[in-house]
This record gives structure tokens, sequence and C-alpha cells, in this order.
């Protein structure tokens, strides 16, 4: 059973990546925020008493589920009725880059030129690009692989499908991500 500071201590490990996760899914900040925070509500309340071990996982698959859930609303509340403000620009300055969060290697660690940082910089964003447009299955299966470091099986369970789909999921989504890429010219 894990206690309430390995509950707070687990959450606030996963915090960051679950958000950046829910951004890439829903393309909306204030969404993500609130389906990290709703998903972190539901994993206190109703398996804050699990074994820390078994935290990761439930965590997962709730987060997975509550994505979907604020989905089909969207999808209702569009069918129902259109909302004016859809048709508006959106008010963000767009400068949030999910990917500029990555650390240098702690070897390189203050010494990037300017220009080494502004190259990095412009193939995170054309790489954050490119996982936008993958279909919501491959991102899924892509960014749990790879983002969250998640293997197969863990995979497979949290979005309720065989190995060999999520198998098949990521090879699609790498080699497209490995196409559009190399077409823009950015050999990785």
């Amino acid at each position: 059973m894990a206690t309430e500071q390995e509950l707070s201590d687990f959450l606030k490990s996963v915090e960051k990546r679950a958000f950046k996760r829910s951004v890439y899914h829903t393309r909306d900040e204030e969404a993500a925020l609130d389906i990290v925070q709703d998903s972190m509500m539901k994993l206190a309340q109703s398996y804050g008493d699990k074994p820390l071990a078994e935290l990761a996982m439930l965590f997962q698959r709730i987060l997975s589920n509550t994505t979907l859930d604020w989905f089909r609303r969207r999808k209702t509340r569009n069918a129902l009725f259109s909302n004016m403000s859809d048709f508006e620009s959106a008010g963000d300055d767009g400068d949030f880059d999910i990917l500029e969060t990555l650390e240098l290697q702690t070897n390189s660690e203050g010494t990037e030129s300017a220009q080494d940082a502004i190259e990095r910089a412009q193939i995170l964003r054309e790489i954050e690009v490119e996982i936008k447009l993958l279909p919501g299955r491959q991102r899924e299966a892509f960014l749990m692989r790879y983002w969250e470091e998640m293997d197969v099986a863990e995979t497979a369970l949290v979005m309720g499908c065989s190995e060999g789909s999520v198998k098949t999921h990521c090879s699609r989504a790498v080699a497209a991500l490995s196409k559009a890429l190399n077409a823009k010219g950015l050999k990785l």
C-alpha cells in the first residue's frame, strides 16, 4: 500500500509528462490541464490504497480513459451545437514548445553555442509538428513507448489492444516521422 507521501511523490513525478502527453492529444493546454488533474484525482480517490508498483500502470490507463472521455464529450457537444468561439482564432501566442523542455546532455551542459541551440530548437519544433500530425492511435502508442518509456505489454494494456497492434502503431509512427523529417532534410 502506498503511503500518502509516496502517492504525492508519484503524482509529482508524472505530472509534467502527463501534461505534455495530453497536450499532444488534445492540442489544447487548458483541456490537457483538466485531463491531468482529473486523472490524478481519480487515481488518488479510487486507487490511492494500491501498492506503489501498480500506480504507474493505473495512472496511464486512467489518463488514457480521461482523454478519450474528453474527446467524446467534445464530439457530443459539437454535434449538438456550435460554439461561436470555435470560429475565432486561438488567442495563445503559440510559443509553447512541448519539446523545448528536453534537457541538454549533461556532458555538453553550458557549452552549446547559440547557433546549435537554435538549430536544436528548430529540429525539435519540426519533430513536434510531425508528432501532432500522426493519427491518434499511432501518436498514443508512440508517445507511450518512446516518451513514457513503457514496454509493449504495458502500452497494450493501457491502450486496450494487443501487443501486435502496439508494435504496428509504433512502426507506422516511426516510418511516418522518418519519412516526413527526411522530406524536410532532417536526418535523425
